[in-house]
């Protein structure tokens, strides 16, 4: 990448470009700032520092990596992109996308919108965020209790359900903070694993149950928005993803994710994943309303044994 075309790129968005590149300290000033983006540029590099928990030399370590020279430069990029923000209106962004070409279809936007999230995971999560996901979940032994929020509760139901058939002591909790907090008090050091879902309009009870976990000694994954929620200041590892739709935000890009670190854990345990599918397998009753074996026999299809069902 040039120098000109990465100076064009919105510092959010060169932050995440550059993530894997920077090191412990360095990823704790850039997660600090995308948490409150762009509030917390505005501040002095002082307050900036001491939000992260590392020092002055730290941040304008970070600025060097993004090829910035001094801190009040820094300061001015991040000013010039709030007044252009500030020029488009979430009032003049709506009558956009109201105003639909004459050869094109409300339908066939929101499928290329969506389809343009889902390309652009590539560049929101760092590849080195996976690894360490990956290496998060599959070294035993391990405890996982997976959370979302008032509507990523239901991609952080499904993520649960597909890890309980790929490793033992897969939790979900529907109420991490009420009638589940059970499953998070049994946390005891780095052998738990916390999996946080928060996207943005973030939950203050994401908040609370990271802190309670961290205090406790075990793991965080947050998956998170592009705009990162407060949690991602003490997460071990941070997934964000695009989620910009309307009416409402996207859960294609989510999705995709969620299932693609599925494939990536189920690929990394190996014959430990088969194993376990093949308890579930031998286990689970689910009784079908049709088999094509008895449509092409022509008779009635029998009550299901245990060898003959298979999972959702």
């Amino acid at each position: 990448m040039t120098p000109g075309s990465r100076d064009a790129l919105p510092l959010k968005d060169l932050i995440f470009q550059r993530m894997d590149e920077l090191s412990h300290a360095e990823k704790k000033v850039a997660r600090a700032l995308l948490a409150r983006y762009p509030g917390a540029g505005l501040e002095s590099s002082a307050a900036l520092s001491k939000a992260a928990g590392t020092s002055k030399p730290t941040v304008l370590r970070l600025l060097s990596r993004l090829g910035i020279g001094s801190y009040p430069e820094f300061q001015q990029r991040l000013r010039d992109e709030v007044t252009q923000s500030m020029n488009a209106s979430p009032v003049s962004r709506a009558q956009q996308h109201l105003a639909v070409e004459p050869e094109d279809t409300v339908f066939g936007r929101s499928v290329a919108l969506r389809a343009g999230l889902v390309d652009r995971i590539a560049e929101t999560v760092p590849p080195g965020e996976i690894e360490r996901a990956v290496a998060l979940l599959t070294a035993p032994p391990r405890h996982v209790v997976v959370s979302g929020g008032y509507f990523s509760r239901l991609m952080a139901r499904m993520l649960a359900l597909q890890l309980d058939q790929l490793m033992p002591s897969v939790d979900y909790a529907d109420e991490p903070l009420g009638r589940d907090i059970g499953k998070y008090l049994r946390f005891t050091g780095k052998d738990s694993l916390a999996i946080v879902f928060d996207l943005r309009r973030y939950e203050l009870a994401a908040k609370e149950l990271v802190a309670l976990v961290k205090a406790r000694g075990g793991s965080v994954m947050l998956i998170t928005d592009e705009s990162l929620s407060p949690s991602a200041e003490e997460a071990d590892v941070v997934l964000p993803v695009a989620v910009d739709g309307v009416p409402f935000d996207s859960f294609a890009a989510l999705l995709v994710l969620v299932e693609a670190l599925v494939d990536t854990v189920f690929h990394a345990l190996g014959d430990r994943a088969i194993e376990r599918m093949t308890q579930w397998e031998h286990s689970i009753h689910i009784y079908r309303a049709f088999r094509a074996a008895a449509a092409a026999g022509g008779s009635e299809p029998a009550s299901p044994s245990h060898e003959e069902e298979d999972e959702d």
